[in-house]
């Protein structure tokens, strides 16, 4: 069992998320501050509080903040990337 917690700088919010063997078991929607059971039989089994996964995203979001400062603020270059392409036949152009 696991839990993933994502956040990104360009997005207002975060997201959390509890899977167990690859599965999702639940997810807590933050804006509405509560926990969605994949199934919902799951709810009645047992409960996750919410308010974990809110105090996990704010901690993400400050370290995401702290290292943004540290870096200077320097976006990443996005770069082409060069590729070659090989044939199994002869091309003819034109």
């Amino acid at each position: 069992s696991y839990g993933t917690e994502i956040y990104q700088s360009h997005g207002p919010s975060g997201q959390y998320t509890h899977e167990f063997d690859g599965d999702e078991l639940f997810y807590v929607d933050l804006g509405k501050k509560e926990t969605v059971w994949r199934l919902p039989m799951f709810g009645d089994l047992t409960s996750f509080d919410p308010q974990g996964a809110l105090s996990e995203i704010a901690t993400s979001k400050h370290n995401l903040d702290i290292l943004t400062r540290r870096s200077n603020f320097t976006p990443a270059i996005n770069k082409v990337p060069e590729v070659t392409v090989f044939s199994k036949s002869p091309v003819v152009l034109g």
